[in-house]
């Protein structure tokens, strides 16, 4: 199996609670709190995991956010490296108004990196025990991190082999197509604002998608389309894929757990189109799974046998 390693520069402690009613300036007596690991390239090497592979994070860690982080993940056995910030690593809280069923998240900004703990960050992915095949960026990008942090990303992805995979919006994964990257997997509104139009038929999606192609910015585009699938344009390949209906739960993780099933697909060898059907079932595995969790893999397998 080829090496994966996943870089999550703004990773989080994601505390989730709920509480009867959301209601302005009263106190709130919330449940019992659950913490879990969260940030892009986070869910995406907890999917990893989750689906029986193997990948290395990389992060940024900072004060007893960042400690905690490290303990969680090593209670799900992922493998880490960690680089040590001077400022603390964010919290996030998400809060279920049990009343309604309605899902509150609030996501903080983060610590403010200086260059040295960013460059850093860069200078550890082309180090000798973090060679990989696959380079997977998530996430947005935390201060102090300038804008074309993933454009530097998929230049030392080309320096050591690998094929980069970026999963973020606005100027950040605008830049980093212009060095030119594997893959791409924008939902519809970040797929708009990526190329400055509204688009909503598919046939916009699939002429603006190759573009990209055509002029080298990028192998392999995967429009997420929610409920409706996801739209895959390559070279090779265009496909619309329609995954089976499922109950919903809960859709957050559902974006991470799609990039975990392409990668991971890929890495063991799968076609493309079956990569790509592998993350789909990852995705709608993980809109069956209440609150922040990820996807399981007897779902995930379960609902790849039906689209193949």
């Amino acid at each position: 199996m080829n090496t994966i390693i996943t870089l999550t520069m703004n990773p989080a402690i994601d505390k989730s609670t709920s509480t009867e009613h959301v209601i302005p300036e009263h106190k709130l007596y919330c449940k019992p709190a659950n913490y879990e690991p969260g940030g892009g390239g986070v869910n995406v090497s907890r999917a990893i995991k989750k689906l029986g592979g193997e990948s290395l994070l990389v992060y940024p860690s900072g004060g007893m956010a960042g400690q905690m982080l490290n303990t969680l993940l090593n209670q799900e056995e992922v493998k880490q490296k960690p680089l040590s910030i001077k400022e603390m690593t964010r919290e996030n809280l998400i809060v279920l108004e049990e009343s309604t069923g309605q899902q509150y998240r609030f996501g903080m900004p983060g610590p403010q990196l200086t260059r040295e703990e960013w460059e850093r960050c860069l200078r550890e992915l082309s180090s000798a025990d973090s060679v990989a095949d696959y380079l997977v960026v998530s996430g947005s990008l935390p201060l102090g991190v300038p804008s074309d942090f993933y454009a530097r990303v998929a230049r030392t992805g080309k320096d050591i082999g690998a094929r980069v995979v970026v999963d973020a919006s606005g100027d950040a994964l605008k830049q980093a197509l212009e060095e030119g990257i594997y893959l791409i997997k924008p939902n519809i509104r970040e797929f708009s604002s990526l190329i400055g139009q509204d688009v909503m038929e598919e046939s916009d999606m699939l002429e603006e998608g190759m573009k990209l192609i055509k002029t080298g910015q990028c192998k392999v585009i995967v429009i997420s389309l929610g409920a409706a699938g996801a739209l895959l344009v390559s070279e090779e390949i265009v496909e619309r894929m329609v995954p089976p209906t499922v109950p919903i739960s809960s859709k957050v993780g559902a974006g991470d757990s799609m990039v975990a099933g392409i990668v991971l697909g890929l890495s063991r060898g799968k076609t493309l189109r079956k990569a790509v059907l592998y993350g789909l079932a990852a995705g709608s595995a993980a809109v069956m799974t209440p609150g922040t969790e990820l996807c399981r893999k007897e779902d995930t397998d379960r609902l790849y046998a039906k689209m193949t």
